[in-house]
């Protein structure tokens, strides 16, 4: 089985990175995947699996082998970013270039829904060997986290005994992965607040509110409470992104918004910083004579990731016999992700498929115009997640 596989792996690597090239060139922002979830849909349609229909652009596709057996699900994220791409990547021109200006597949998705459309199609064929039922769940808009609650309500009583993800990394290089049990990915926190005060004219401060100076104090007083209060053996990231307020230089506005996210493992921990984020803002704005609202996004969104400990024991198993001595214990990543959220079904497993190399010039960080993917890499994400499913099931 395990030369099977390979073999397999090795035999539609081409059309693997023809997938990629595909989709890296036709990208779509989070729930607005038409195009994107037509052409998979076709694509898995053609195998013969039976698609079920998820609200927004997500679906299911399940293949049956029609015996009794075990129930594990594989799961791609579909959507790509709003980024306008660098015509180059870190070694020079990239090989491929979005047709669609301003979107770009700048963090891997492209290549991890070629990588679930392959293990399909080996699957496919492996099927007189296996038991149970593999359900391959294509979830849209992970990247803000809009269709994770449709997924799950879709998953419910599929008696899924197990989900495997994965996610193509720059941090780690081409040949290796890395599947250990543990936590894997943050837990993350949306913060999104307005501070109000009072408008007026610029030349008389005294007779307004400045809900700017406000801010400022926040901020500043966010600071001080990150360095004075959390646990300092159980960091939270605290990642304000952006600040909004203000639209003429003699104007003093009536509001400034902040946004960002907060990311954590440690869930008390977690639910501590966001209890000490409004404690600190509140009080600060109130001592500037400024109130404050939290918008509902200002929440826990998700969870860490952290994977199972039998599941993680077969993947390395499994990877041990496949992909001999490229299995990389013990890397941790502080971005976030929805996966973590199927954790409310059954157990998960999450592994990392490195992509980074000088050469073709994939070493990009996540998010960046300048990232790209070793389509040299995909082939062991393929190799990788059809071993885990072929060994869950015959197990």
């Amino acid at each position: 089985m395990n030369e099977r596989i390979l073999q397999l792996a090795k035999t539609y690597e081409q059309e693997t990175i023809a997938i990629r090239t595909y989709l890296y060139e036709h990208p779509e922002v989070s729930s607005k995947e038409y195009e994107t979830s037509r052409y998979l849909k076709e694509k898995v349609a053609a195998m013969g699996l039976k698609i079920e229909e998820v609200e927004g652009t997500g679906f299911t596709a399940l293949l049956d082998t029609g015996k009794p057996g075990r129930t594990i699900g594989i799961r791609t994220d579909i959507d790509a970013l709003p980024v306008t791409e660098n015509p180059n990547n870190l070694a020079g021109p990239r090989k491929y270039r979005s047709k669609h200006h301003g979107v770009m597949h700048a963090c891997g998705h492209d290549g991890h829904m070629a990588i679930v459309l392959t293990t399909i199609k080996i699957l496919t064929e492996l099927h007189t060997f296996l038991t149970g039922k593999i359900y391959f769940i294509f979830e849209e808009g992970e990247e803000i986290g809009s269709g994770i609650d449709a997924m799950i309500e879709h998953l419910k009583g599929k008696q899924i005994e197990a989900i495997y993800g994965n996610h193509l990394v720059a941090f780690l290089e081409s040949g290796k992965v890395s599947i250990d049990a543990g936590p894997k990915m943050a837990g993350v926190i949306f913060v999104d607040f307005t501070v109000h005060g009072k408008s007026g004219h610029g030349a008389r401060p005294d007779l307004s509110v400045n809900p700017i100076f406000a801010t400022a104090n926040v901020l500043t007083g966010l600071t001080s409470a990150w360095a004075n209060r959390i646990d300092v053996n159980k960091t939270v990231t605290l990642g304000l992104t952006k600040i909004n307020g203000g639209t003429a230089h003699n104007v003093i506005p009536n509001d400034v918004t902040v946004g960002g996210t907060l990311r954590f493992y440690d869930a008390d921990e977690g639910k501590k910083a966001l209890s000490i984020l409004k404690d600190v803002a509140t009080q600060t704005a109130a001592a500037h004579q400024c109130s404050i609202t939290f918008n509902e996004k200002t929440k826990i969104v998700a969870p860490a990731l952290i994977n199972d400990e039998k599941l993680a024991d077969i993947a390395i198993k499994g990877l041990a016999e496949v992909l001999p001595h490229r299995n990389v214990e013990g890397v941790q990543w502080f971005a976030s992700e929805p996966f973590s959220r199927y954790s409310e079904l059954c157990p998960i497993v999450y592994g990392f498929i490195g992509m980074k190399n000088d050469t073709y010039g994939s070493g990009a960080a996540h998010h960046n115009d300048y990232f790209d993917v070793d389509e040299n890499a995909l082939i062991y994400g393929v190799i990788a997640t059809t071993k885990i499913a072929v060994d869950f099931l015959r197990r």
